[in-house]
C-alpha cells in the first residue's frame, strides 16, 4: 500500500506525513478504552486464526457469512463505526474502490462476500495475511509486470465462476484529498483489471470509501496508511481515535458491452468514485432504471458519470 517507484506496478500517490493529522487534531479515547480495544482486537485476531482453519471446509454461503461477520466485528473491535450506503447487485460483479487504508479491506469484506486482489506483501502480514490466503485472495507481484495478464485471467475465471472480485485500481493509498491542502482527491484507476469485467460480461460497481470523525464533523486521515508510514503507527492512530467512522457508498453499476474500451470503463468508474456529490452521499437517491453501457471502442472527450445509487445507511455501531 505504501508508495513505490513511478511505474505501472508501483505508483506513487505523493501523500506522505504532511497528509496525516497533526498531533492533537483528532480526539482520542482514554487509556482504559485503548487497552480494551487492544484486547478486543487481539481476540478477533485469534478468531481470525480459527477462521483460517474453518474457511476451506465451510460451504460457500457460510464462508461468505463468516468472513463478513469477522470483518465487521474486527472493525468494531478497533473502535471504528461502519456505515454502508446503497446496495450491491445480486449477481457477481467487479467491485472497484478508492484506497486510503489497510482498513479498506475490512470495509469491503464487511459489505460483500468477495475475493480480494491485493499486493503480494500482504501475504506476510500477521493473521491478516493468513486470512487473506484462506479467503483465496488474488495476490499481485508488482515486481513482475509480465504476470499481469495471468492475474487478469484469474480475475476473469473467478467472475465466470459466479464470484465477485474487489480491486483497488489506484494501485496505492491516497489521502483522498482530506490531508494536505494541495493533495488530489485520489489516483487514476489503472485499466488492466477492468478487462476481466468486459471479457465476462460482469457489471462494474464503484465503491467510495471515506473516513470521518464525528466528534469534529470532518473527514480525517487518522486511519490512512501513506508514504513511509508503518502499519503499527497507523494501527495506533486508529486504536486511539475517538468517533472514527468509515463509510462505504455503493454507486450505480456500470454494464460494459463486449466491445467496451477498458480505459474508458476505468475512467467512468474513477469518476463515479471521486465525484460522488456530497448531497447524494447523505440522503437516499432513486436508482435509474437503466445504467449507461460503456461500449465506446474509440476515445471520446466526455466520459459518462453514473448517478450514484444511495439507499439508507446501514449503521453498524462500534
Amino acid at each position: 500500500m505504501t508508495a513505490g517507484s513511478h511505474d505501472l506496478w508501483r505508483p506513487s500517490s505523493g501523500c506522505d506525513d504532511d497528509c496525516l493529522p497533526p498531533t492533537g487534531a483528532v480526539p482520542t479515547v482514554s487509556v482504559t478504552r485503548r487497552v480494551l480495544r487492544l484486547v478486543a482486537v487481539s481476540g478477533m485476531l485469534l478468531a481470525g486464526v480459527g477462521l483460517v482453519v474453518l474457511l476451506p471446509v465451510l460451504p460457500v454461503r457460510e464462508r461468505h457469512a463468516a468472513v463478513r461477520g469477522w470483518a465487521r466485528s474486527t472493525a468494531r473491535a478497533f473502535g471504528v463505526r461502519l456505515v454502508i450506503r446503497g446496495r450491491l447487485p445480486r449477481r457477481r460483479a467487479l467491485l472497484v474502490a478508492n484506497h486510503v487504508s489497510w482498513l479498506d479491506i475490512l470495509a469491503v469484506l464487511a459489505v460483500a462476500p468477495t475475493r480480494m486482489v491485493a499486493k503480494r506483501e500482504i501475504r506476510s502480514w500477521p493473521v491478516f495475511g493468513l486470512l487473506a490466503a484462506a479467503a483465496r485472495t488474488v495476490f499481485v507481484d508488482r515486481a513482475r509486470p509480465r504476470a499481469l495478464p495471468a492475474m487478469v485471467g484469474r480475475i476473469a475465471d473467478t467472475l465466470r465462476a459466479g464470484r465477485s472480485v474487489a480491486v483497488f485500481p489506484e494501485g496505492t493509498t491516497w489521502c483522498a484529498g482530506a490531508g494536505a491542502a494541495d493533495c488530489r482527491p485520489g489516483g487514476g484507476f489503472r485499466p488492466a483489471t477492468f478487462q476481466a469485467a468486459i471479457d465476462t460480461g460482469s457489471p462494474v460497481v464503484p465503491l467510495r470509501i471515506a473516513y470521518a470523525c464525528t466528534a469534529t464533523g470532518t473527514t480525517t486521515t487518522a486511519a490512512a496508511f501513506l508514504g513511509a508510514d508503518t502499519l503499527l503507527r497507523s494501527v495506533v492512530r486508529v486504536v486511539t481515535a475517538r468517533d472514527l467512522v468509515v463509510s462505504v457508498t455503493i454507486a450505480a453499476a456500470l454494464h460494459p458491452a463486449r466491445t467496451a474500451d477498458r480505459r474508458l470503463l476505468a475512467r467512468a468508474a474513477e469518476s463515479a468514485v471521486h465525484l460522488v456529490p456530497a448531497a447524494a452521499r447523505s440522503r437516499p437517491h432513486p436508482v435509474p432504471t437503466t445504467t449507461p453501457a460503456v461500449a465506446v471502442p474509440t476515445a471520446v472527450p466526455a466520459v459518462p458519470v453514473p448517478t450514484p445509487a444511495v439507499g439508507g445507511g446501514l449503521d453498524l455501531a462500534a
